[in-house]
């Protein structure tokens, strides 16, 4: 299914020239070669919310709700749940990578031994699938620079059969929404 990015594309034209590698990537990660667009647009809005760049955010959400918002397909994401999901991961990474980077920096088994008695259950029950939920975990993940999240989620998308290259996608998009935020200043 092709989208439509009218919000983004508005957005990536106005960066300038200084930025003219960022307008290519923005083009190019969004319609990646093994991502559906759902998921696609789901890791970008996911990466936004986790950096704070209220104007990605903003983009992204009006692009998903004109392609997704009035879909009653079951084999397709809806917006609603789409945008949930990334609302979701995007607070519980914030939560999660923090205090997963602190353990794994010190490296204690005083620390690692204790229950971290955060609640997750959230990414036992997605709105949109298990797959493209830890896809958005591991685009933030990865922003965060946790190493202990990003392992644990790739290896999950792994070992559920998803392909390193689906990975290396959801990677690409963080990337460039990372470097997108800077060009939006």
């Amino acid at each position: 299914m092709p989208v439509n990015l009218t919000a983004i594309d508005a957005l990536r034209d106005s960066m300038g020239d200084d930025f003219k590698d960022i307008r290519l990537n923005v083009s190019s990660v969004l319609t990646g070669e093994n991502l559906d667009p759902a998921t696609a647009l789901g890791i970008a809005l996911a990466s936004a919310r986790f950096i704070r760049s209220e104007t990605l955010t903003l983009a992204l959400t009006k692009d998903i709700h004109d392609n997704f918002g009035d879909l009653n397909d079951a084999e397709t994401k809806s917006a609603a749940d789409i945008i949930s999901d990334a609302t979701a991961v995007a607070g519980l990474m914030a939560m999660n990578t923090t205090y997963y980077r602190f353990r794994h920096m010190l490296s204690k088994e005083t620390y690692d031994a204790r229950p971290p008695r955060l609640r997750m259950s959230r990414m036992a029950q997605p709105a949109t699938d298990k797959i493209t939920f830890e896809l958005m975990s591991l685009a933030c993940a990865a922003l965060a620079g946790c190493e202990l999240c990003i392992k644990n989620h790739e290896g999950h998308l792994v070992a559920a059969g998803t392909s390193e290259d689906t990975c290396h996608d959801a990677i690409r998009i963080a990337s460039v929404m990372n470097a997108a935020a800077v060009a939006t200043l």
